[in-house]
C-alpha cells in the first residue's frame, strides 16, 4: 500500500481544514508545507485556534523554506564544495543562461549565495542524486508525515521533488485544486504541460504510488455559484453545494457601472475584486483576485477583465486567458457574485 495520497478538491471543500485536523491527529513529527506566506500564516492560526498553541511535533513552513532548510543545506557541500555557503532565496533574480550545470556554485546561486528561484528544487534533485538518496533519507528519519497544501502551485522541478516524496517511506498527503493555480513556484520550462488544471494528469499518471481522491462538495458556495464555476473548467468534476442557506439575493448577476454604488449600498458585498491595482473600481476599495484566494465572503463584486467580459457574453471558456482567476474570484462568495459590465458601444 502506498503511503501517499493526493486530494483534489473543489473550492470551499475544506482542503486546508483537512490538513490541519489530520496533522493534529497524527503521531510523530509532522511537517506542513505550502507556497505562500499568507497560507502558511492561515494554517498556523487555525492550529492555534484549535489547540491554543503550535504542538511541538508540528512544523509549518513555506515551500521554499522547506527546500532550503530541510533539503538543500544539510548536504550542500556535495554540490557546492563549500561549507555553510547557502544563505536564502533570490526570488526575482535570473541566472546566466550560459552557465553550465556542472558549475554548481554559479548555476544555482547568485553572488550572495542565495538560490535563484527556479534553481532551488533543481538543486535538491541533483543533490539527492549526488548523495545516493541522502536528502530523502534524512527526511524519512526526521518526519513521520508531510502535508503539502495548495499543491497546484508547484511547478517545474518542484514536481520532481514531489515525486521523490511520493516514492519515499514518508506518509505524504498533498491537497489542492488545479483550478486555482493563480501562482506558481517555478517559471522554468520543465513539466510545463502539467501546469494549472493539468496537474491532475501528472498525479493520475502516478496512481500506482499515489492514491488519488477527488472531493466535489463545496461548503462555501451555493449551487448557482458552483454551476457557474464548474462551467469554467468543463472537463473537471461537477461540484455540489452542501449546507449553504438560501437568501433573497443568490446567484450570479451583471450590473452596469451606473448601478454600482446603489448595488453596494443595498447588498454590501464584502469584497470588491479586480485583476490588479490599475483597474478603475469607481472609488471602491478593492483587492486583487490572487490575494483573495483562500477567503470566504458572503457577497462579491467583480470588475472583470476583457476576456472575462467575453466569457460572460457567450460562456466560451476558450476565450479566457486566465480561467483560474475567474474561478477563484467567483468561488470566494457564499451567496452572490455581481459583475460590473459596461454598456456595449
Amino acid at each position: 500500500m502506498s503511503n501517499s495520497i493526493a486530494i483534489l478538491a473543489a473550492a470551499g471543500s475544506r482542503k486546508t481544514e483537512h490538513i490541519v485536523e489530520s496533522a493534529l491527529a497524527t503521531d510523530g513529527r509532522v511537517l506542513i508545507a505550502t507556497y505562500t506566506n499568507e497560507n502558511r500564516c492561515q494554517i498556523v492560526r487555525r492550529i492555534e485556534q484549535k489547540v491554543g498553541a503550535m504542538p511541538p511535533n508540528i512544523t509549518v513552513m513555506g515551500w521554499f523554506s522547506f527546500l532550503i532548510a530541510q533539503c538543500a543545506k544539510p548536504y550542500q557541500r556535495a554540490l557546492t564544495k563549500e561549507p555553510l555557503l547557502i544563505r536564502g532565496l533570490n526570488f526575482k533574480g535570473q541566472r546566466n543562461r550560459f552557465t553550465k550545470k556542472e558549475e554548481a556554485r554559479r548555476y544555482f546561486l547568485d553572488a550572495q549565495a542565495d538560490f535563484f528561484r527556479d534553481a532551488v528544487s533543481d538543486f535538491v534533485v541533483c543533490l539527492n542524486n549526488k548523495t545516493s538518496g541522502a536528502v530523502i533519507g534524512r527526511l524519512e528519519r526526521v518526519f513521520t508525515h508531510i502535508f503539502v497544501d495548495e499543491v497546484q502551485d508547484l511547478a517545474g522541478y518542484d514536481l520532481d521533488v514531489l515525486e521523490l516524496l511520493i516514492r519515499s517511506k514518508i506518509a505524504l498527503t498533498v491537497v489542492g485544486d488545479p483550478r486555482q493555480c493563480t501562482l506558481t513556484t517555478n517559471t522554468g520550462a520543465r513539466h510545463k504541460k502539467y501546469r494549472g488544471a493539468a496537474l491532475a494528469d501528472w498525479l493520475s499518471e502516478r496512481a500506482d504510488v499515489c492514491r488519488l481522491e477527488t472531493r466535489t462538495e463545496s461548503y462555501r458556495c451555493n449551487q448557482a455559484l458552483c454551476d457557474f464555476a464548474d462551467a469554467i473548467f468543463p472537463a473537471m468534476p461537477r461540484t455540489t453545494s452542501v449546507g449553504v442557506p438560501a437568501t433573497d439575493h443568490d446567484g450570479v448577476f451583471e450590473i452596469k457601472p451606473a448601478e454600482v454604488h446603489a448595488y453596494v449600498a443595498r447588498y454590501s458585498p464584502v469584497d470588491v475584486l479586480r485583476h490588479d491595482r490599475t483597474v478603475d473600481t469607481m472609488g471602491l476599495p478593492a483587492v486583487n483576485i490572487g490575494i483573495a484566494k483562500g477567503s470566504t465572503l458572503d457577497r462579491v463584486l467583480i470588475f472583470p477583465t476583457k476576456p472575462m467580459l467575453a466569457y460572460l457574453k457567450d460562456r466560451n471558456p476558450a476565450k479566457l486567458k486566465a480561467p483560474e482567476r475567474l474561478y477563484v474570484a467567483v468561488t470566494r462568495a457564499r451567496f452572490s457574485v455581481a459583475f460590473v459590465v459596461p454598456p456595449v458601444r
